[in-house]
């Protein structure tokens, strides 16, 4: 602490602990809200006195002095109020130690209710309590405080600074509670399952791997919540879902934190139309949580939730974008495609080129919520065959603002093709596809002792809220995203 401005304020410290002052004590008089308040005289005429006295405590924002008075701005959690501090009422000695607290300080006020002249809502102080000394000055400007490395890699600064990014972060906690709640009522169990995994799968994704030492075995935290939710309706959980972090060894971007939070649900007896309404409804209650209307500003654009939500299959929302002959995408001169338009799928593997297609030509252009359904079945080891046509699946994934907000199935709930399915899977890995999904006999010995048929679905809950906020990088929705180490 070679800073300056942090000596003096060790100096003020170490003077207030000689004056026999506690700057950090363990009790903490009473106190209301400052939200509260503001709500409970809000009527107040202007000069009016309200004759009755509360308390409060915040951090000190902002001094004002004028002679024996002053006035200060004292923030909490709920909101800001003006403290209006008299030598003539607190006593010359109180007055002035008082006049020695700094910015960022925390303070306990006690005093009466008024509304000054102009209008402020004001508390006269009677008594006020150190209730914990700030040490470091909060950033220059900090009322404005834009640079994006202090940001996230300091969120207690951000979120002292900017009244927007709490407000952010509140109603991200709100539409969590919002999505939880309309679960709820439609009957599905919130349930909670292990991080530490034998097997990462549910995903293609490359995993984190961690070594426990007692079992002397690899473990690897989860990319997906998937198959054990699977296994949960095995055991006759109908209706369950889990909100929580996965998490996954890939690059970070505007859309990707490798630490993120997944919502699964899944509903027995239902299919992907099902989940089709069933995120309507979620993503409607979460805009409603928050009194956030159905068109929602996004990076220059306006989403519209208002439903229905068009529908498109993938191949022809390919065919459409590229001219491609939607047959021609069906067959493997789908990857000669791909290729021809600078994209480099593996060789035989039409279903990735038509996703690498899509990836490239349509997704940054599907502003308006727009299902894209019917996937090829190699890119979907999962999803159960749609039964007009083998070589597709019954899949859905949920696009508004040009980002993926949702991946949902019709279950595969037939042991014998699973299996076969991880079985390709595996080959895949074998050939060098670090993604591809290892074969899981845990889930398979469940689901061979019958799996009802069901729909299930994945919610990118960052993402979400980064769309409903109208944030622009998943970054500003979380409260602390992955960085690169201060040194480097």
């Amino acid at each position: 602490m070679s800073d300056p401005l942090v000596q003096a304020r060790l100096e003020k410290l170490r003077a207030l602990r000689e004056q026999g002052v506690d700057p950090y004590p363990a009790r903490v008089p009473r106190v209301e809200r400052i939200a509260s308040v503001v709500d409970r005289f809000g009527e107040l005429d202007v000069e009016e006195h309200s004759g009755e006295t509360v308390a409060v405590a915040g951090r000190q924002m902002a001094i004002r002095g004028m002679g024996k008075a002053s006035f200060l701005d004292l923030r909490d959690g709920s909101g800001k109020i003006q403290i209006h501090a008299a030598a003539d009422r607190l006593g010359t000695t109180s007055y002035d130690a008082l006049g020695q607290s700094d910015i960022g300080d925390i303070l306990a006020i006690r005093g009466e209710v008024f509304r000054t002249r102009r209008g402020e809502l004001t508390i006269a102080a009677d008594e006020w309590t150190l209730l914990a000394k700030s040490l470091r000055p909060l950033p220059e400007k900090w009322h404005g405080l834009k640079d994006v490395e202090i940001r996230y890699r300091h969120r207690s600064l951000d979120l002292i600074a900017n009244d927007d990014v709490r407000d952010t972060f509140v109603k991200r906690s709100r539409i969590l509670s919002a999505m939880r709640r309309a679960l709820d009522e439609e009957g599905f169990l919130e349930v909670e399952n292990p991080v530490l995994q034998t097997v990462a799968s549910g995903g293609h994704a490359r995993p984190f791997v961690t070594h426990h030492n007692a079992l002397d075995a690899d473990l690897y935290l989860r990319i997906a919540l998937e198959l054990h939710l699977k296994r949960l309706l095995v055991g006759g959980l109908d209706r369950v879902y889990e909100m929580s972090k996965c998490f996954r060894n890939e690059g970070v971007s505007t859309e990707h934190n490798p630490e993120f939070t997944m919502l699964e649900i899944y509903q027995a007896y239902a299919d992907y139309e099902e989940m089709m309404r069933l995120v309507e409804r979620l993503i409607h209650a979460a805009l409603e949580a928050v009194g956030i209307p159905p068109r929602v500003g996004f990076k220059e654009q306006t989403v519209d939730f208002t439903p229905p939500w068009a529908r498109i299959a993938i191949i022809d929302a390919v065919a459409e974008a590229t001219g491609i002959d939607p047959e021609i995408l069906r067959t493997e001169a789908a990857v000669e495609q791909a290729v021809s338009r600078g994209i480099d799928p593996r060789p035989g593997c039409p279903g990735e080129a038509v996703e690498a297609l899509f990836a490239r030509f349509v997704e940054p252009n599907l502003i308006q919520p727009t299902f894209i359904v019917d996937y090829p079945l190699e890119i979907s080891p999962l999803a159960k065959r749609k039964p007009d046509d083998d070589g597709l699946v019954e899949r859905f994934e949920l696009f508004a603002g040009g980002i993926e907000l949702a991946n949902a199935f019709t279950e595969l709930n037939d042991p014998v093709d699973q299996r076969a399915r991880f079985e390709a899977q595996e080959r895949l890995r074998a050939a060098g596809n670090e993604e591809a999904q290892p074969i899981d006999e845990d889930f398979l010995y469940a689901i061979e002792h019958g799996m009802p048929p069901a729909g299930g679905m994945g919610v990118g809950v960052d993402r979400l809220v980064m769309l409903l906020t109208g944030s622009p990088s998943i970054r500003d929705v979380i409260l602390f995203p992955a960085m690169r180490r201060k040194d480097e």
